[in-house]
């Protein structure tokens, strides 16, 4: 929890600082420490650390909660801080995220990879994301209401040593998003002149990136309510210079589309939002904690399906055009650069073109920051010891790694995209289901979550064992395997001809395998407790009989 710093405080009265994080906190808690920082002692750099690396972190955190920027780490929110009442956030921290060029790259994949046409992908698109963007949704209404980081709250469904499994799966799988989206954001950046390359503009997007994360989620809230704004100016501007080759454009496909492609793509796509879902708690918990949950649910969503839907459509619009189109279909190369594209379909507006390629590249990290941002949450939920590692220098790994990474990358765009999505969306299903009916079904309401007293007990009644979710976990990895559809593998039932399934038979298979292990898991630790503590009275009874 929440720990008050005496070394820091009295530096900081000293100075005359009137400074604290975070800006929610309660007037009660004002005037008890009117001048004073709030850190969290247990989630950064170890107060009193014996090594001069260690009084180094807290020096550091102790000057950014100074700065007003934000130090907490995986520790839940206490109530009293949970009082922003600024809830259209909710609407502009998904609508920035989604309203950009990397949503419209997830579009294309359709007609540049599958050969769908425009009005097949429109039908995929429409039904895909009215129905996935209710998932993100959701479980952004824990962050309020809990308070606590989406890998934490997982605790409560998959146990304390369970999480590692999704933890470390959340932090791979976003890691490799953020390869795929600094790609596409290097490529864009690269198109504005002859003197950028693709690999300088990677380096940029990825330290913007890194700069967002390290000031935290106030910082990140402000930038994702303004830079939505070019974005939305250059994707009008490319309807009006591109919208007469869109017109002329065939609506459907030179072949008919086959089912199976249709399903396949639409996995595709559905991985690309509900992936947010493992995202979504970690931008609430400083947020007012009585708001309605339907009204924070209706904010997201708006957040997510006004922004996805139109530029999914946008991008399988323009890539499937490209093929009549030789300077878009050069711009777009063999699938691998979307950033050619949109260059091309600007090329008439001369330099303002060129302006709305920079704005649009440089806009890349409305999603890269986020992602960025839970992945340091997650690693941190792997164990006690990450948790004591400031989120800046999880932030520094997560950049150094993520910058090789994706200039190797860039020359093999969609096969790195699709792979990745695989990875996203087949692990994603089965996590959903897990922590959907534990809500449902076992805890019900939000009360039902002791945070503040089990959250880091590994033996809290409170939480799972981890028992049933692995279960559901190993009983949906079975079936996901034989129907799954990739350019590396392809599973039996698929190719009969099916599609990929894995995504809905993952979902559909963990929700009975998850509530029946859970069932049983429940009874047992009731069983247990109940006998040692029937054991603990009987040789309390024999004791005092023997003493008489």
């Amino acid at each position: 929890m929440l720990v008050f710093d005496e070394d820091s405080a009295s530096s900081i009265q000293k100075e005359k600082e009137e400074t604290r994080y975070p800006p929610s906190t309660t007037s009660d808690v004002r005037e008890k420490f009117p001048d004073v920082v709030l850190v969290s002692d247990a989630d950064n750099a170890v107060q009193g650390a014996k090594t001069r690396m260690g009084r180094l972190l807290h020096r550091t955190t102790v000057q950014l909660a100074r700065w007003g920027l934000e130090v907490n780490g995986i520790t839940p929110v206490p109530e009293e801080q949970r009082t922003d009442k600024r809830l259209y956030q909710f609407f502009f921290v998904w609508f920035s995220a989604n309203a950009n060029i990397l949503t419209l790259s997830a579009g294309t994949v359709g007609p540049a990879y599958y050969g769908l046409g425009i009005l097949d992908s429109f039908y995929v698109i429409l039904v895909v994301d009215i129905i996935t963007c209710a998932f993100p949704a959701f479980f952004a209404i824990f962050g309020p209401k809990l308070g606590t980081r989406s890998m934490v709250l997982s605790r409560f469904s998959w146990g304390y040593y369970g999480v590692i499994i999704p933890s470390v799966l959340n932090v791979l799988s976003l890691q490799g998003y953020l390869v795929v989206n600094t790609i596409i954001g290097g490529q864009t950046l690269a198109e504005v002149s002859g003197h950028l390359s693709a690999t300088l503009g990677i380096v940029i997007i990825a330290l913007v990136s890194l700069a967002i994360t390290f000031c935290g989620c106030q910082v990140l809230h402000w930038y994702q309510t303004l830079i939505w704004i070019p974005n939305i100016v250059a994707f009008i501007t490319m309807l009006a210079v591109g919208g007469a080759e869109l017109k002329s454009a065939p609506l459907g496909s030179p072949t008919p589309a086959s089912p199976a492609m249709l399903l396949t793509f639409g996995s595709s796509l559905a991985a690309t939002v509900v992936s947010w879902s493992t995202l979504t708690p970690d931008y609430g918990v400083y947020h007012d904690r009585t708001a309605p949950a339907w009204k924070l649910f209706f904010y997201a969503y708006l957040g997510f399906f006004i922004a996805s839907f139109p530029v999914h459509i946008l991008g399988a619009a323009f890539a499937a055009t490209a093929v009549s189109v030789p300077s878009w279909s050069a711009g777009l190369g063999d699938g691998n650069d979307v950033g050619g594209l949109v260059a091309a379909i600007l090329a008439p507006t001369g330099r303002f073109g060129k302006f709305l390629l920079v704005m649009l590249s440089l806009t890349a990290p409305s999603a890269c920051a986020p992602t960025m941002y839970t992945v340091c949450m997650s690693f941190m939920t792997i164990h006690r010891a990450f948790a004591r590692v400031p989120r800046f220098v999880i932030a520094l790994v997560s950049t150094a790694v993520l910058i090789p990474l994706a200039i190797v990358g860039a020359g093999k765009f969609y096969t790195t995209f699709v792979d990745i999505l695989a990875l996203i969306g087949y692990w994603l299903a089965p996590f959903c289901a897990i922590a959907l009916t534990e809500h449902f079904l076992f805890r019900r309401t939000f009360s039902a979550y002791a945070v503040s007293s089990a959250w880091d007990r590994p033996r809290d009644t409170s939480l799972a064992r981890g028992a049933a979710a692995c279960c559901a976990l190993a009983a949906s990895v079975a079936l996901i395997v034989p129907c799954m559809q990739q350019v590396w593998f392809t599973g039996p039932i698929a190719a009969r001809g099916t599609g990929d399934l894995g995504m809905l038979v993952g979902f559909g298979v963990s929700v009975p395998v998850y509530a029946g292990a859970r069932w049983a898991e429940r009874w047992w630790v009731a069983r247990r407790e109940g006998g040692v503590e029937g054991r603990g009275r009987s040789g309390r009874m024999e004791m005092g009989e023997n003493g008489n």
